[in-house]
Order: C-alpha cells, then structure tokens, then sequence
C-alpha cells in the first residue's frame, strides 16, 4: 500500500517547514505508516513533501531496503555514528548523525509529533535545528481514512475476532452451573482467565495477537475497562471485548457482546433491549457528512428518553452511559475518527466502532459493539455475529 502523503506535503508547505520528522519504533503507527517499516528499534524517518528517508541500524539496513516504503534508506555508519559517539558521547553523538542525515536531505526546520522524544527534539536545537511540534495529528487525520486494502485488512482481522468471541461464547455455553450460582467447565471453574485463555489461543490460530481482552462479569462488567478475574457467576451478565491485531498487517479489529448464561433478570434484559436500540440509532446517524457528535448524540437521546443518565446529561455521573459512541480503529486499536461529544465530520473511508452501554455495578454491565466503514453513500457494517443475551 502506498499512503497519499499530499496532505502532509501541504501542510508543511503551508507552514514553513522543510521536512516531518520521527524517531520511533514501529509500535508508533504513524512510524510504521509513514516509513512501511516494521522495527521493534527506534529509527529515524524524515518526509520532505518529495521523499521519505529513513535512518536504521546496520542491522536493519538490508531489511529496511526490500521492505519499506522508503525512497531512500541510509544507515548510521553512514554518516560516521560510532566515531560521533565516541568524540561528543551517545546523547549529542546520536544528535550530530541525525543533524547530519536531515542536513543531506536538505532539511533545517522540521515539524514533529506532539510526543516526540524530547532528548532528540533538545539535541538537535543544540545543533543549530528547528524542531517544532505539531498542533494537529496530520499524519492521524491522513490514517484515518482508510484505503480499499486498509478496509479489507481490517475486515480479515473481524474475522479472526469473531472465530475468537464465538470459541468464548462456546465455552460459557458448554460449562455447568454449580450449587453456587458458578460456572463450571470439566471439573473446574469457569473464570475470565480461562476464557481469555481461549480468545488468545483462537486469535493465534487465526493469525492474530492481542495483548490482553475483557471479559468481566457482574460487578467488574459496571467498568467499561475492568479486563475481568475470577470465577463466572450464571445470572450475570459477562461482557466480551475483542480488540485484536492482524500479526501480518498489523491492522486491528474490535468487537463486543454482552452474554448471560442463565436467567437475566428484568432490568439486565432492559438493559440489553435499550443498548441494541442504541446501536440502531447510531448506525441509522452513521453516513458521510454526519459528525461524530451526530451518532454519539443520537446513541444519548435514546438513553436519555428511557431514564438512564449519560456524560451529556451529567458529566459527573458514575453510572448509566460513560463512555463516547465509539473511535476509529485501524492500526491502532483506537484513532480518529471519534464518535463522541467533540466527534468531527465523518468521511467514507472512516472505519469505526458503534458501542453503546449502561453500567451500574448494582446491576452489571451491558454493551454491544459493531465495527464498520463509512462509505459513499452511508456505511458497510462488516460485523457478522449474532446479537444475544442468552446463552442456553
């Protein structure tokens, strides 16, 4: 895939600046964007509005020439890196070569991330540099919207997800409820553990990774990020959250169901009820054109006409609904656009989630989450499994 960088080509026009610096690994995504180089060391990349350059390692060298997306690849002993660290030391060694890097692309003033590291930023003003951080994510805003392949990649990994949410559902629905009111699965209780367990296994199989996933039940269900612990109880509601990460393209995918293995009590199945209709809402604002703050109010009007307190209502509130509509979702589990108070215009390209929820620890927590694309002429909603409470 090849990013259309002529926004940030503009931008820097626009503003004056000779080149957009990073010094990251490629678990920064605007890194691994930007430069198509996936390296689990900090490196260098400059994008002057012709060209992107990047600075590795010898050891990186021959791997970032076949696989990145760089127009030119340079290495450290290239420009003299271990006769700078030994004259001036590794913190103004390491500034001089990369001074010097961005002196042969022709760059003196360069715009950075708002996070970017703030011993390079010092050290390379100690050289005479201009650094200045961004007040926008433009490289962010350019993510955002996603390519044809980008959207298919993030299809493939909701794929993965939901082999996993349905090997966690298969495992509530197989265990037995003791004397207890627990969940029991050959001999054992059935805890969070284990089926984090399963989701982590099948994710595997799939060609996925995650670093960790939710599944709380009951109490620990009243916290939207409660990761859950301990023994399933039947009756409660247990709240699934997938958010995993293609291990090839490097594309996430998110998902969420609410499951009650047993008998739910009135206000749970309201509640579940009223989330769905939620969702219905949202994706019925969800089109291009529309803001996110369109589909998150659209979300809060429906919660708000049945009773239940939301962050617009009463932004102190602890219960009710507590969190945005949703966020995008691509090389990062979370990026814009968000579907919230502030939510900005929505464009076709924009993947996003749909994930509305009421918590209570009085009661549990219930939510459910769609992941979808908006398109043309409204969205694609490439979610496809089933929404229900009940686990028989």
């Amino acid at each position: 895939m090849e990013p259309d960088l002529s926004t940030l080509a503009e931008y820097l026009e626009t503003e004056g600046f000779d080149g957009y610096l990073l010094d990251a690994d490629s678990a920064d995504s605007n890194q691994l964007y930007l430069s198509g180089f996936d390296a689990p060391d900090p490196f260098v990349t400059v994008f002057t509005g012709d060209e992107t350059r990047v600075l590795v390692s010898g050891l990186e060298y021959g791997r970032a020439k076949k696989e990145s997306r760089a127009d030119a690849v340079y290495r450290l002993a290239d420009y003299d890196f271990r006769q700078r660290l030994a004259e001036y030391g590794p913190k103004e060694g390491r500034a001089r070569t990369i001074a010097a890097f961005l002196d042969d692309a022709g760059v003196e003033s360069v715009l950075a991330p708002e996070r970017f590291p703030l011993g390079t930023a010092d050290g390379l003003r100690e050289q005479g540099g201009d650094v200045t951080a961004e007040e926008r994510d433009v490289l962010g805003d350019i993510r955002a919207v996603k390519t044809d392949e980008e959207v298919d990649n993030v299809r493939a990994a909701q794929k993965a997800n939901e082999a996993a949410m349905k090997a966690a559902e298969d495992l509530i629905r197989a265990a037995d409820v003791d004397a207890d009111g627990i969940l029991v699965y050959e001999g054992d209780p059935l805890t969070s553990e284990r089926v984090q367990q399963e989701i982590e296994i099948t994710l595997l199989r799939e060609g996925c990774a995650l670093d960790e996933t939710i599944v709380a039940c009951g109490e620990q269900a009243a916290d939207p990020h409660d990761r859950g612990s301990g023994p399933l109880a039947a009756n409660e509601s247990i709240i699934i959250d997938i958010f995993p990460r293609s291990k090839s393209t490097k594309y996430h995918a998110d998902m969420t169901r609410t499951f009650v293995k047993g008998e739910p009590s009135d206000e749970l199945r309201e509640w579940f009820d009223i989330t769905a209709e939620a969702k219905d809402a949202a994706f019925d604002a969800l089109e291009p054109g529309a803001t996110g703050k369109d589909v998150h109010d659209a979300v809060c009007d429906v919660y708000e006409n049945a009773g239940h307190a939301t962050f617009r209502s009463d932004p102190t509130t602890e219960t009710g609904f507590i969190h945005s509509t949703g966020h995008g979702v691509g090389l990062d589990v979370h990026e814009g656009p968000r579907l919230s108070s502030d939510g900005e215009e929505l464009k076709p390209g924009h993947v996003v989630t749909i994930e509305p929820g009421l918590y209570d620890p009085a009661v549990g927590g219930v939510r459910i989450e769609d992941i979808a694309v908006v398109t043309e002429d409204g969205y694609d909603n490439f979610t496809d499994y089933p929404v229900e409470l009940v686990v028989d």
